[in-house]
């Protein structure tokens, strides 16, 4: 815009036809002269556009104008955001805590195997008491041996798993152990089912816990199966569901040696399956009648 006001100057004679050309005399003026006027007032205009945006808005068109992208403001937060957990939401998150409880039981628990059949738990858990605090102890049948197997939970990791581990070879009966870190995680008990008296841990000494039982065999099958094989039961709970394909049971003999007896029975067939005898860590408790517990 500079450029054009200065030809603007320079053809000043083409412009303004009322001014003389240099070669003809200036109008003569009393107070100043025209051509510097002009010049002076060119000048001030030229400083005066000099100062101006060209990308302002009233210079561009509004065809192409882009307004600036406003900023908005934060959104307040959705109701839903407040809205309490679904069950499937509170499935995942159990589903979640279970797992991690299940890998740090397994991480402090050992598996031992070659445990003769006349080692109770109590003794294998005296055995590992030197090692750590035994918080659980789970002595099971071994179908494919005469021997039997347990798991061993430590309360804590590297005192438990860590030390057991040097317990390898001890004999204890007369078969030396065999440590090795578990696989596997023992399964909990419900602590209201825990024998509550000396009589109650009495009764779990006779009694035995079964699995994988067929869903055929019926209540007295299993007690026959028992009586034939190990001495007199009396009392027995046999249990199942509609959701899981086996049932289980709690056998309760007269004598505790016929408890130790039935241990020799896992993996013999009980129908069409193949029965696992571990002891129990509840007793049978007769039931109590609907009446008196309304």
């Amino acid at each position: 815009m500079a450029a054009v006001a200065e030809n603007s100057i320079g053809s000043d004679d083409r412009q303004f036809p009322h001014r003389g050309t240099p070669s003809s005399p200036p109008p003569s003026s009393p107070s100043s002269d025209p051509a510097s006027d002009f010049r002076n007032g060119v000048r001030d205009l030229v400083n005066l556009l000099s100062k101006l945006n060209p990308s302002a808005e009233e210079f561009v068109p509004s065809s192409k104008f882009t307004s600036p992208r406003r900023r908005s403001p934060p959104l307040a937060r959705s109701p839903m955001e407040f809205c309490p957990p679904t069950p499937q939401s509170l499935k995942k998150i159990n589903e979640r805590v279970l797992n991690a409880q299940r890998e740090d039981s397994i991480r402090r628990t050992v598996y031992v195997s070659d445990i003769d059949t006349n080692v109770t738990e109590e003794q294998l858990a005296a055995l590992f008491t030197s090692c750590g605090q035994v918080l659980d102890c789970r002595v099971c049948g071994d179908p494919h041996s005469i021997l039997r197997f347990a798991f061993i939970e430590f309360a804590d990791e590297r005192k438990g798993c860590e030390g057991s581990t040097e317990s390898w070879g001890t004999v204890l009966g007369y078969y030396p152990v065999r440590v090795l870190p578990s696989k596997t995680a023992i399964l909990p008990v419900n602590p209201t089912f825990l024998p509550r008296s000396e009589d109650e841990r009495e009764m779990c000494a006779r009694t035995v816990y079964c699995t994988n039982i067929d869903k055929k065999v019926t209540q007295a099958d299993v007690k026959a199966f028992f009586e034939t094989c190990c001495g007199e039961v009396s009392r027995l709970r046999l249990l199942g569901d509609h959701v899981h394909s086996t049932r289980i049971a709690f056998v309760e003999f007269v004598l505790a040696e016929s408890a130790l007896i039935a241990l020799n029975c896992s993996g013999m067939l009980l129908g069409a399956l193949p029965v696992r005898v571990s002891p129990s860590k509840t007793p049978v408790r007769p039931r109590v009648p609907r009446a008196m517990m309304t």
